[in-house]
């Protein structure tokens, strides 16, 4: 099996290609809409919720499951572990869309976004603002993961001269690729704490950031499993099973972690009746947990963590979980009383399908394009 990664090849507009760009043009309707007419004319934002489906979604969950690009690199290049370095590009590519895309969302949900520029001149900046820190934190981590790829750009154009002045220095950028995230992960915990008491106890809590970190990292892990066994079935790559197992494996001391810590902390202050009162909210709670549990019973057993189909269920479940603990924070479990009410209008909602889809497309014509896949052995079939 060959090593060197090598681009796929192949038919680029394909009917899933085709599919997704069509639901972007609708949502590039909707993005022309709001840049003329304004942001209420496509959002169901007020006063009350002013933070909404493209913030809960596209920014606090989306780049989340855009951390596959961070623990990789973490693990590869901070703990020396050689052995993942087939899954770097594929989850770096991944990485590259999934933030760029929230990136985008944070610009359409700015009300003045043509005042934008006022975020990168010194004498207008907060440094005392969380909001500044993780602003500046995303945006700096956009431009580093594109520089963390040029090395495929490399690969595939033959900048060789080029190449060998960027081995000097990727060090640092890679650096960066795992400072940056760590910063502003736990931040977007930080953030909400100043909901204060808008925020349901069942999620305000001082050890926001510390679970917001935890489930970046646990939730990157899981997209890497994830969204490497859709490209081994989808592409026909050959099979990782072997080398997902241990990712698995990593996965069940973060969840344990994140879990004993999460648990412990409602028990502590006394919130654990409110949980399983039965309401909504405890519900939410529960469905949250239930989810991260499933995952984490599947892969505490080694024989279970061989099977490809349990692994991706694992994942799976893990990523639903961890997706709805930071909705919840962000979205269900928020209140801010007098009678406020939010619900994501059709020009939300398509934006955000728009941006999935857009990423989708942007992935399948990258690793087509540019040496991304290391392993395209044909897979073994499946008994």
């Amino acid at each position: 099996m060959s090593h060197e990664p090598k681009a796929l090849g192949g038919r680029i507009f394909t009917r899933t290609f085709c599919i997704c760009m069509f639901v972007s043009a609708i949502a590039g309707y909707f993005v022309i809409k709001r840049m003329i007419f304004g942001i209420g004319s496509v959002t169901n934002l007020n006063d009350g919720y002013p933070w909404g489906l493209w913030i809960s979604y596209d920014v606090v969950v989306g780049t989340a499951f855009a951390c596959g690009g961070y623990v990789m690199a973490l693990m590869v290049y901070i703990m020396n572990r050689g052995e993942y370095h087939p899954l770097v590009r594929p989850a770096l590519v991944a990485s590259m869309f999934g933030y760029a895309l929230a990136g985008v969302s944070v610009f359409l949900d700015i009300g003045r976004y043509l005042n934008v520029y006022n975020l990168y001149l010194p004498w207008q900046m907060n440094f005392h603002s969380v909001m500044f820190e993780v602003a500046m934190c995303i945006g700096a981590y956009i431009l580093v993961l594109w520089l963390e790829f040029t090395p495929a750009f490399v690969e595939k154009w033959g900048l060789k001269n080029f190449g060998k002045k960027l081995d000097k220095v990727i060090f640092a950028i890679i650096a960066l690729g795992v400072l940056l995230p760590t910063m502003h992960q736990s931040s977007l915990g930080t953030m909400v704490l100043m909901a204060g008491y808008k925020l349901d106890p069942l999620w305000h809590t001082t050890t926001l950031p510390l679970l917001f970190l935890l489930t970046a990292v646990f939730m990157g892990f899981a997209m890497v499993v994830f969204e490497a066994t859709i490209s081994s079935r989808v592409y026909e790559l050959s099979d990782e099973t072997s080398i997902l197992s241990k990712i698995g494996h990593i996965m069940v001391y973060v969840l344990g972690f994140y879990l004993i810590v999460r648990f412990q902390n409602i028990f502590m202050r006394g919130y654990m009746d409110e949980a399983f009162s039965g309401s909504f909210l405890g519900n939410m709670f529960l469905l949250e947990n239930l989810m991260l549990i499933i995952g984490l019973v599947i892969l505490a057993y080694p024989n279970y963590r061989k099977s490809p189909r349990l692994l991706f269920i694992a994942a799976t479940a893990i990523l639903i979980g961890g997706s709805l603990y930071r909705f919840n924070t962000y979205m269900i479990g928020f209140d801010p009383g007098n009678g406020w009410k939010y619900f994501p209008s059709v020009g939300e909602q398509m934006i955000t399908y728009g941006l999935i889809a857009f990423e989708i497309a942007m992935y399948t014509l990258f690793v087509k394009i540019f040496p991304v896949f290391s392993s395209q052995a044909p897979a073994e079939p499946n008994n």
